[in-house]
C-alpha cells in the first residue's frame, strides 16, 4: 500500500508564493491607472495639478464632465462611433467567418496557398501615400465606408485565430453525416458550424467592436469632414489642444472660460472614462467566451 504525501513540497510552496506575487504586482500595475484616471476625473483639479491625488478622490466635483458632455461634438462623436461598430463588426465578422471556414477544411486544396497570401499582407503593406491614393481614387476619402468596409474590414490574425478554432472544434464526422442527411456546405455552416462556435463568436465579436469603436488613424488619415469623425478624433482634439472647439467658447464669460482652462486636467481624464465606459461595459459579458474562445483558437493550427 503506497503512502501518498499530502503535504505539498517545498518547492509547490515556494512557487506558488512567487506566483501570486508576480500576478499581485501585475494586477497593482493594471488597475491603479484606471483607479487614478477615475479619481482625477472627479476631483478638484488643484488638487491634481498640486499632485495631491494618487488614489482616492478628493474635494469631488464634477465640472469636469459637466463641461465634456456639454461639448455638442462630443455627442457626434458617440453616434459615429456606435454607427461604425454596429454596421461595421456584422460586415467584419461576416468577412472572417466566411474566410475562416473554408481554410479549415483539409479537403480545400488551395488553403494553404491562400494562407500564405494573407501572412504575407501581415508583414508587408504598400504604404500610407500609396495606400491613400487608392482610397481617393476608389472615391472613400471622407466616406463612411472607409470606416467599416476599406481597409480594416478584417483582420488577418482574426481569420487564424477563427480557422484554428473550426479545426479543433468541428469533427471531419459531423460534416459526413450532415451530407449524408443531405445537407450542403452553406446549410452545415449555417445551422451547425455557427451554432458549435459561440466561443470564437463573442472573442470575434469583442476584438472588431473594441478596434471598431478605437478606431482612429483611419478617420485620421481619411476623414476631414468633422460630421463623420468618430469619438476617439474628437478627444484627441480636446486632449491635445487642451481647450474646447472655440465655437463653445464665444459668448462665455470670462470666467467661465478660466475656469475652464483651470480644469483641463479634469477634461483630460474625464474624456478617458467616457470613451472607456462602453468596452467596460460589454466586457463582462463576454469574458467567459474570451478566455475559452482565445485558448481554444490558439492551440494548434
Amino acid at each position: 500500500m503506497s503512502i501518498v504525501n499530502k503535504n505539498p513540497r517545498i518547492s509547490d510552496k515556494i512557487f506558488d508564493i512567487c506566483n501570486y506575487t508576480f500576478l499581485s504586482l501585475v494586477l497593482v500595475t493594471f488597475i491603479y491607472p484606471l483607479i487614478f484616471i477615475i479619481s482625477a476625473s472627479i476631483s478638484n483639479p488643484d488638487m491634481v495639478f498640486r499632485g495631491e491625488v494618487w488614489l482616492l478622490p478628493k474635494d469631488i466635483t464634477w465640472e469636469g464632465y459637466q463641461l465634456i458632455l456639454d461639448y455638442k461634438d462630443i455627442w457626434t462623436g458617440y453616434r459615429n462611433s456606435l454607427l461604425y461598430v454596429f454596421v461595421g463588426v456584422p460586415f467584419s465578422m461576416f468577412l472572417t467567418f466566411t474566410a475562416a471556414y473554408p481554410l479549415s477544411r483539409k479537403d480545400f486544396k488551395a488553403r494553404n496557398l491562400i494562407m500564405y497570401i494573407y501572412t504575407f499582407t501581415m508583414f508587408f503593406g504598400g504604404g500610407l501615400i500609396p495606400t491613400y491614393l487608392l482610397m481617393r481614387n476608389l472615391g472613400l476619402i471622407n466616406n463612411f465606408a472607409c470606416m467599416v468596409i476599406l481597409p480594416s474590414a478584417v483582420g488577418v490574425y482574426n481569420i487564424i485565430v477563427t480557422r484554428t478554432y473550426f479545426q479543433t472544434n468541428i469533427p471531419t464526422e459531423l460534416r459526413d453525416a450532415a451530407e449524408i442527411d443531405g445537407c450542403n456546405e452553406i446549410t452545415f455552416f449555417v445551422r451547425v458550424v455557427l451554432p458549435l462556435s459561440p466561443p470564437i463568436i463573442a472573442v470575434m465579436g469583442l476584438f472588431y467592436a473594441v478596434g471598431k469603436w478605437n478606431i482612429f488613424f483611419e478617420a485620421l488619415i481619411y476623414l476631414t469632414n468633422r460630421q463623420l469623425f468618430p469619438l476617439q478624433l474628437i478627444l484627441r482634439e480636446i486632449v491635445t489642444s487642451a481647450r474646447m472647439n472655440p465655437e463653445l467658447l464665444e459668448g462665455m464669460d470670462p470666467s467661465v472660460i478660466e475656469k475652464l482652462t483651470r480644469i483641463t486636467n479634469s477634461i483630460k481624464y474625464g474624456v478617458i472614462i467616457i470613451a472607456s465606459v462602453p468596452v467596460l461595459m460589454a466586457y463582462p459579458f463576454l469574458q467567459r467566451y474570451f478566455v475559452k474562445g482565445i485558448m481554444v483558437g490558439a492551440i494548434k493550427g
